[in-house]
């Protein structure tokens, strides 16, 4: 599958010549499923990167291997803490085996050989949970003061320091409050330091959990799904407070699914499609990117000429997105002249459609593949033409769409029976020729049509399993 990017440019991306975080060919299988698969990508210095995607992309298990809670099959996790890309230093403790090295222009660290409270400890990676995980019985400075708790075991001697009230663990305990007062008031709960958290609202509940994770002092900071349960008013305060991280000097990397926020404040958005890199580049480009639009329809890319208008409503919807926002934001200043706003067209005027030219009778004949081309495995036996019943409606199988219905026609594949007859090497040729790699077997076509062929399924449209 061809990945679309920013084109080229006098200037070179930030996330290209400085980046703090390097993902390079990051695999991850769970048994016989691939997770991710070959994923590559760079995350700029003082940039907010956004990972998204639809559901089961695989961006959660991205963030599990980046801070640790997994280690990758196969790839390579480098954290930087030096300006560019320290490529000499980079090259030396990969082959080193070393897990991290000093280097004079700023440590280099592989994530995927350390283990998790190091990565958060030396690598200075800070992450957020989907689920808010704060203290809830303790109060609302306590648990920013629980965020700091290296540098106040060390100053303490673990333990004898703070028993016995000792200068070193009186200074270092005062600098631990400063730091958590300076973070509530950035994110307005100075009033309530005394509360306990469990009693905050569910919006000042999820900026304290990222006031939190700002107090361990990260250089790279991973949020997953900040805004998920937050209302418009909300989405904009979070805006404000990840841009503000921003400047204090820390970069970001998101995941979410609130496209007014992706969109919004975004220097970089990376796309995922099953564990796949699907597009890569800035707002502009990936909202307009047609394997983003089709990735978030749940077809293949090609099967949008089919229905365009669906596809003019999704790119519609990721511009509006950041517009709702920037209204929300533009209500809490103070009111300023602004120039009238174009009326958008009603919703029936939106519904209707140019009427669709008439399919010819009868049905379509695919083109027939006449080379194997460079894929691995065996291509799958296929026969010139379908047999006297006819050919089977293989978009019965969950994953199969009118245009790969078309493509796998063009290999002579016609009936279930094939498609339940494919072996490894079958199934490793076909996924790579569709680019869709893992994907017959997450979606266990071979099963499905197994169990369509027992049937004798063949006038029926409606597919095995519906798109979730």
């Amino acid at each position: 599958m061809s990945v679309s990017a920013s084109p080229a440019s006098p200037t070179e991306a930030r996330w290209e010549k400085d980046p703090i975080l390097t993902v390079e060919h990051l695999t991850m299988r769970f048994g016989g499923l691939v997770a991710i698969g070959d994923l590559s990508f760079n995350v700029g210095r003082g940039d907010i990167t956004a990972l998204i995607g639809p559901n089961g992309a695989g961006k959660t298990t991205v963030f599990n291997c980046v801070t640790g809670f997994y280690k990758p099959t196969e790839g390579r996790i480098v954290m930087r803490h030096g300006p560019g890309r320290q490529q000499e230093a980079v090259d030396a403790i990969t082959a080193s085996g070393l897990r991290y090295q000093a280097a004079n222009d700023g440590s280099v660290f592989l994530l995927e050989r350390m283990p998790d409270f190091e990565i958060s400890k030396k690598a200075k990676v800070a992450r957020t949970f989907q689920n808010i995980r704060l203290f809830g019985g303790m109060t609302v400075l306590e648990n920013l003061l629980v965020a700091q708790h290296n540098p106040l075991m060390i100053a303490s001697g673990f333990t004898i320091g703070g028993i016995l009230g000792l200068p070193g663990y009186y200074k270092a305990q005062k600098k631990a409050i400063e730091l958590a007062v300076y973070w509530l008031e950035h994110i307005r709960l100075i009033d309530r330091a005394d509360d306990p958290a469990g009693d905050l609202p569910y919006g000042d509940q999820r900026r304290l959990e990222i006031a939190r994770a700002m107090c361990t002092g990260p250089q790279l900071l991973c949020l997953d799904e900040p805004a998920a349960g937050l209302n418009p008013r909300e989405s904009s305060e979070l805006n404000e407070l990840l841009q503000f991280i921003r400047k204090e000097g820390t970069s970001v990397l998101l995941i979410e699914h609130d496209m007014g926020v992706v969109m919004e404040i975004s220097d970089h958005i990376v796309v995922l499609d099953y564990g796949v890199k699907i597009s890569d580049g800035n707002a502009d480009l990936v909202k307009t990117d047609p394997k983003v639009i089709a990735a978030y329809l749940g077809v293949d890319d090609d099967e949008l000429a089919v229905e365009p208008e669906v596809a003019s409503l999704v790119q519609e919807a990721l511009s509006d997105a950041s517009a709702d926002i920037e209204t929300t934001a533009a209500a809490k200043a103070p009111a300023a002249k602004k120039s009238p706003k174009p009326a958008r067209s009603s919703p029936a005027a939106r519904t209707a459609r140019p009427a669709k030219a008439a399919a010819p009778a009868g049905p379509s004949r695919a083109k027939p593949v006449s080379s194997d081309g460079d894929h691995p495995g065996a291509r799958p036996a296929g026969l010139k033409a379908p047999r006297a019943e006819g050919a089977d409606p293989l978009t019965l199988i969950k994953g199969i769409g009118p245009v790969n219905e078309k493509k796998l026609n063009g290999l002579g594949v016609w009936h279930f029976d094939q498609v339940a007859a494919w072996k490894k090497a079958e199934i490793s040729w076909v996924a790579s020729y569709l680019a869709f790699p893992g994907r017959i077997e997450r979606e266990e076509w071979v099963k499905q049509a197994r169990a369509l062929a027992k049937a004798g399924t063949r006038k029926t449209t409606s597919r095995a399993g519906s798109r979730k």
